[in-house]
């Protein structure tokens, strides 16, 4: 009982496997939506940053999600794909959102905190990274 309640980590290597995994086939997810025309048509709306270039933006933050999502649940790559995951939900937390960081029914500001625990800790054991690059 006392491990469970002091500092001792609770193999942090398959937990923090697990929530990468699931953050991104969540981020994967969300961007197949750029497989889809018509949704894309409706995104390019949302974009007021510079006129003239919302369904651009649109295909990259949905690309940047999709490729995002799934090299960080490949742990492949996966300090570079956290930082496309960190610029991505920033901009839409700040830009689109409106600095409303919880922003209608979706957590755009949370995949930021998760991403950067990814930055830091890298893939960790279970990732092709260490399979590749170690």
């Amino acid at each position: 009982m006392n491990k469970y309640l002091s500092s001792y980590t609770l193999n942090s290597d398959t937990m923090l496997t697990i929530i990468r995994v699931v953050t991104g086939l969540f981020m994967a997810i969300h961007g197949w939506e750029v497989f889809d025309a018509t949704k894309m048509g409706e995104y390019a709306q949302w974009d007021t940053f510079k006129p003239g270039t919302g369904l651009f933006m649109a295909y990259l933050g949905k690309g940047s999600e999709f490729l995002g999502g799934v090299l960080l649940a490949l742990g492949l790559l996966t300090r570079v794909s956290a930082i496309i995951i960190i610029c991505t939900m920033t901009y839409i937390s700040f830009f689109i959102g409106h600095g409303k960081v919880w922003y209608e029914d979706q957590h755009p500001f949370m995949f930021v905190l998760i991403a950067l625990i990814y930055v830091v800790v890298g893939g960790g054991k279970w990732s092709l990274d260490r399979k590749f690059f170690d």
